[in-house]
């Protein structure tokens, strides 16, 4: 494979997933870890992504601002953002994690809808003040640098005294067969307590990250009620979801 075509790819993976591992990359690509590096050495440079410790980072993922029009696969999120939003009704407690994806649902809840929201991210509290009938609790804890998301004791503590109507959570990577996956073990301690807190979960993914796997378990597909993605829900590639007790929206 041409360097090209390697850089390429890895800017894919790391605007889709927002961070990415080098020992991923390497295996996916099948090189050494070296020429992944050297890859991402010369994208940091350029300034296409941030290099961090073991892998790269997306400047979108540190960084939510107003005036971006450069989300990644942002029409795929807006179209499921709209189906979300379908799914709240006024009076609603609920819960969001962060990411581009919820990102756009908290841009599109309405103005007059009374909502209270529960988050550990930043950013999506950040954005939900803008909206006068939602009530906001940041979920505070240790803040993660890149992706502005709390995690630790005294947030998975205070999960675990609540009892929501719905759990909204974005995915780094989903599978019929190993469920909602991650790498950062802290943010799936996070997204276990906010599953356990409520009543109901939905899931939101693009449909490129569907069949993708990571090292650590977030929850198996019999923990989540709602699938939203942008497909229509008859699409061959949710066949593998079909088996599972969920709605697919």
């Amino acid at each position: 494979m041409l360097k090209e075509e390697r850089q390429k790819f890895i800017l894919d993976q790391v605007h889709l997933h927002h961070r990415v591992l080098l020992n991923d990359l390497s295996e996916s690509l099948n090189v050494s870890i070296d020429t992944v590096r050297r890859d991402v050495k010369e994208l940091a440079k350029d300034r296409k992504l941030k290099k961090v410790h073991g892998g790269a980072t997306s400047f979108g993922f540190m960084n939510f601002r107003k005036d971006e029009g450069n989300v990644y696969l942002q029409s795929k999120k807006i179209a499921i953002a709209e189906k979300t939003i379908s799914l709240l009704s006024e009076g609603q407690v609920i819960l969001m994690s962060g990411g581009t994806t919820n990102m756009e649902v908290a841009k599109m809840i309405p103005k007059k809808m009374a909502l209270t929201v529960f988050t550990p991210s930043l950013h999506v509290a950040m954005e939900l003040l803008e909206l006068p009938s939602v009530e906001v609790i940041f979920l505070g804890g240790k803040l993660l640098h890149d992706a502005k998301f709390a995690v630790g004791g005294m947030v998975v503590n205070s999960l675990s005294q609540l009892r929501v109507d719905m759990c909204i959570l974005g995915t780094g990577y989903l599978d019929s067969v190993h469920g909602l996956t991650e790498f950062d073990w802290e943010v799936i301690q996070v997204k276990q307590a906010m599953i356990r807190a409520a009543k109901k979960t939905v899931i939101l993914s693009v449909s490129d990250k569907l069949h993708s796997v990571q090292k650590y378990k977030t929850c198996d597909m019999t923990a989540v009620n709602t699938l939203v993605t942008e497909l229509d829900p008859t699409d061959e590639l949710l066949d593998a979801f079909r088996p599972y007790d969920l709605t697919l929206v």
